[in-house]
C-alpha cells in the first residue's frame, strides 16, 4: 500500500486506475469521533456489509508540512481529498495574475471537487499548517457509488453542497459591504467550529489577514481596520491570531444573519 508524508508530487499520488491503489475508510471512521468526520464522511449510513466494501477503499494518507502544496492548478484529478486533520486554503489567479484566494477548508471537509468537470485540478490546494489528507480515488468511489445508493446520495451531497457554497461566495462578494464580509466570514468559522464539537466563540485564524482579505475581496488594511472596529464595538477580543467572540447575535445581525434561537422561533 503506497505511503506519504509531506508534500507529493503529482506522480506520487495514487492513480485512479491503478490496481495497487485499492484503499479504505476504516481508518477515518474508526477515527471520527475525533478527526470531526463523523458527520460529513462519505460512509455516513451505510450497512456493516456495505461499509466493508467501502472499507477496502482508503488507504493512503499525504501528509503536508505548512506550505506544502497537495496539488497544483493543472494537476490531473484522480481522488477526492478529505481533511483529516489541519487546513488548507485553495488559490487561483486572477486576471493581472495575483493570487486569490478561493476556499478555506478544515478538519472534515472534502477537497478536489473543481476537477471532476475538465479532470484537472483548477486551482492549488496548500496547507496553512501542518496537516494529514486522506486520498480517495474518483474512478474506484464512483463505481462503488453505483453499487451503494447511500453513498452516492451521500456523494450527491457534497457535490452539493459545493454549489450551496460557491452561491454564497458570490453573494458575499457581489452585494455585501466589507464590514457585512467580515461578519459573515467569522460566524461561518463560528459554526463550522461548532459542528465539529469545537468552541463556537473561541478559535484561531489560521489564514494570515491578507488571506482573509483575498479570500473575502477586501483590501488588508480594510480587514485589519474591521477587527479593530468590531473589537472595540465589543463584538469581538482579538489577541494576534486568537479570536474571542463576544457577541455571538450582534455579529450575527451585521452580517444580515438571524440567531439560532431566533431562526428557530420563526
Amino acid at each position: 500500500m503506497p505511503s506519504f508524508s509531506r508534500s507529493a508530487t503529482p506522480s506520487e499520488l495514487p492513480q485512479a486506475n491503478s490496481v495497487n491503489t485499492v484503499i479504505s475508510l476504516r481508518d477515518i471512521k474508526t477515527q471520527c469521533h475525533i478527526c470531526g468526520m463523523r458527520s460529513l464522511c462519505l460512509p455516513v449510513g451505510l450497512s456493516s456489509d456495505d461499509l466493508q466494501q467501502v472499507s477496502a477503499l482508503v488507504d493512503c494518507h499525504i501528509k503536508l508540512k505548512k506550505g506544502e502544496t497537495l496539488y497544483r492548478t493543472g494537476t490531473p484529478f484522480t481522488a477526492l481529498y478529505a481533511v483529516r486533520l489541519g487546513s488548507l486554503k485553495t488559490t487561483v489567479l486572477a486576471e493581472d495574475g495575483r493570487e486569490q484566494v478561493a476556499g478555506y477548508h478544515m478538519l472534515g471537509e472534502l477537497i478536489g471537487l473543481d476537477g471532476i468537470g475538465s479532470g484537472h485540478h483548477g486551482c492549488h490546494a496548500i496547507a496553512l499548517e501542518d496537516t494529514e489528507i486522506c486520498v480517495m480515488p474518483f474512478e474506484q468511489l464512483e463505481a462503488l457509488a453505483r453499487e451503494l445508493p447511500t453513498l452516492q446520495h451521500n456523494l450527491h451531497q457534497v457535490l452539493a453542497q459545493e454549489i450551496v457554497r460557491d452561491h454564497s461566495i458570490m453573494l458575499l462578494l457581489g452585494s455585501m459591504r466589507a464590514e457585512e464580509r467580515l461578519a459573515v466570514f467569522l460566524v461561518n468559522l463560528s459554526d463550522r467550529y461548532c459542528r465539529r464539537g469545537y468552541s463556537s466563540t473561541e478559535f484561531v485564524l489560521r489564514m494570515t489577514r491578507e488571506e482573509i482579505g483575498s479570500y473575502l475581496g477586501l483590501k488588508l488594511e480594510t480587514v485589519s481596520r474591521l477587527f479593530s472596529r468590531f473589537q472595540e464595538d465589543g463584538l469581538i477580543l482579538v489577541q494576534g491570531r486568537a479570536i474571542k467572540i463576544l457577541s455571538p447575535d450582534a455579529l450575527r445581525a451585521l452580517g444580515g444573519q438571524q440567531s439560532p434561537a431566533a431562526a428557530e422561533s420563526a
